[in-house]
């Protein structure tokens, strides 16, 4: 990865607002902007180069619906929409509209750091500029497996040895059921010896396990009862 601080665009219009987010970004090592004004910060968005452009709705000449509407337009960039508007059909129009991710005020600037982090982190992956050609994706989850590193919903999660191996082999051989004899000898490059292939099991509840606690909605990997398991792609 670049060694460049990412580039936000903060367009806010509430200055105290826009000043804490700014501060906590630029903590976390990246470079933050700020523009209070709709139209003007859509003209930044769409003419100056951003890692990734967070947006609040409600702003003076241009709201941010129309913003996100306009940039997806012509950027693929990640972007979000911060508002105090908590009703469920601002959320879908907001991402309807293209936005990654829409974050609901009052939220901590921790939040949005962690979120901004993710979001960039991902799109990075996804659009090579970390290790081309060295990824795989199936739905909602990112293996790069030069750095080792597992994204779910753009999220890192941490994967020990085993179940990264694991879950990588079950995303490179998708819709086939495989007996746990089968897959001990793929990924643990043994025989299946007495007792062993319980550690299929235990590797594969684990797996699930981290895939849940990264709010995946629908979890892949599904038991064959008297055959093994198959990952659903």
């Amino acid at each position: 990865m670049s060694n460049e601080k990412s580039r936000i665009l903060l367009i806010e219009d509430d200055a105290s607002i826009a000043e804490l987010q700014k501060d906590y970004l630029e903590i976390n090592q990246m470079e933050a902007e700020i523009s209070s004004d709709g139209l003007a910060g859509l003209n930044r968005a769409l003419n100056e180069t951003f890692d990734l452009i967070v947006v609040d709705i409600m702003l003076p000449s241009m709201d941010g619906f129309e913003i996100c509407r306009r940039i997806r337009e012509k950027k693929n960039i990640p972007l979000m929409i911060v508002s105090a508007k908590k009703e469920d059909i601002d959320k879908i129009r907001g991402l309807g509209l293209g936005a990654d991710d829409y974050l609901t005020k009052p939220f901590s600037p921790s939040e949005l750091v962690a979120r901004v982090q993710a979001h960039i982190k991902r799109y990075q992956l996804l659009t090579g500029s970390d290790q081309p050609n060295d990824t795989i994706e199936r739905g909602q989850i990112v293996i790069d497996k030069g750095a080792r590193r597992v994204y779910v919903l753009g999220k890192e999660l941490f994967f020990t040895t085993k179940e990264l191996d694991l879950l990588l082999f079950f995303m490179e051989h998708p819709n086939r059921v495989w007996m746990k004899e089968q897959l001990f000898r793929q990924v643990w490059d043994m025989d299946d010896l007495d007792g062993d292939i319980y550690t299929v099991v235990v590797h594969v509840g684990r797996i699930r396990e981290k895939l849940k606690k990264g709010n995946l909605s629908e979890i892949p990997i599904e038991t064959i009862w008297g055959s093994g398991y198959r990952f659903n792609a």
